[in-house]
């Protein structure tokens, strides 16, 4: 078989990641060549014997290499599915994961059957947008209000809104929090804050340390945002309106811990992911 053939490409690509240690290394290498033949995963093993030009063979060659940086497939190809939408990604915002899925599926289904006017969202360090975009996707009545500190990000983030036709139900802010948000009240109040130690930062895996350190770095205990936002929450929810914040791997207790020794919140939820590990804390407001 030739060795500008999609076999041959695809055999070799995956050899190289497998020897640097990739795990995901016949999976990227698909994804990869995918997008650079701007086709589906699938259409490779039905044309395995397709030739690729030298300038797709270039383009891809090229790919692997950054790979083998430990760039994320994500940032490679400047995509990433979440909820079943394709969000546009990009170096400055945080990559979108599944797990995080169990934040909006929980939204989506607490508020589902909420009639009688718009639902109002706040997402407090909203990134790429794509938990707050798909909860607007899925809640015809849903409008939001999105803060994030980077502009860069917020760029993105307008992109993906424009992309899922939602910029109608959804306004943008540059800023720290809930500043941006003054005197303003909210049915509930999503984020998915930085939640790892700093001293775990130069440990973390290759690939998460190309992701941007200020939507990652939590503090000492990973808890100084969640100390801020369950602090400020109250003031910004409407009577029975709730709290739902995505947690790191075994801080769950700790963040409910916080939220208690507000005595604003009457009960809270732990919500977990299909890996049976607390993800999500939800609280509603007295």
């Amino acid at each position: 078989m030739k060795e500008n053939t999609i076999s041959k490409q695809l055999s070799k690509a995956t050899a190289s990641l497998e020897a640097a240690g990739i795990d995901t290394a016949r999976l990227d290498a698909e994804v990869l060549l995918a997008y650079v033949l701007n086709s589906r995963r699938l259409a490779l093993y039905v044309h395995v014997a397709q030739e690729l030009t030298d300038e797709q063979i270039k383009r891809y060659e090229n790919l692997i290499l950054r790979r083998l940086e430990r760039i994320p497939v994500a940032y490679l190809v400047g995509h990433k599915e979440f909820m079943g939408l394709n969000f546009a990604v990009t170096p400055d915002v945080l990559i979108p994961r599944p797990d995080t899925e169990v934040l909006a599926q929980g939204v989506i289904e607490h508020l589902q059957d909420f009639s009688g006017r718009a639902i109002e969202i706040a997402d407090i360090g909203t990134g790429s947008g794509a938990i707050c975009i798909s909860i607007l996707k899925f809640l015809d009545n849903a409008i939001a209000d999105a803060v994030d500190v980077s502009a860069k990000a917020l760029d993105i983030a307008r992109f993906n809104a424009e992309k899922f036709n939602v910029t109608d139900r959804i306004n943008f802010y540059e800023g720290s929090l809930f500043e941006p948000l003054a005197g303003k009240k909210f049915d509930v109040v999503i984020s998915n804050p930085p939640y790892v130690l700093s001293g775990d930062m130069d440990n973390l895996q290759p690939e998460i340390s190309t992701e941007p350190r200020i939507a990652l770095d939590g503090g000492a205990d990973g808890l100084d945002f969640y100390r801020q936002i369950i602090d400020a929450a109250p003031n910004f929810l409407n009577d029975d309106g709730f709290l739902a914040v995505e947690v790191g791997a075994n801080q769950a207790d700790a963040v409910v811990k916080l939220i208690n020794e507000t005595g604003a919140f009457s009960y809270t939820q732990v919500w977990k992911d299909l890996a049976n590990i607390e993800r999500v804390v939800a609280a509603w407001k007295k």
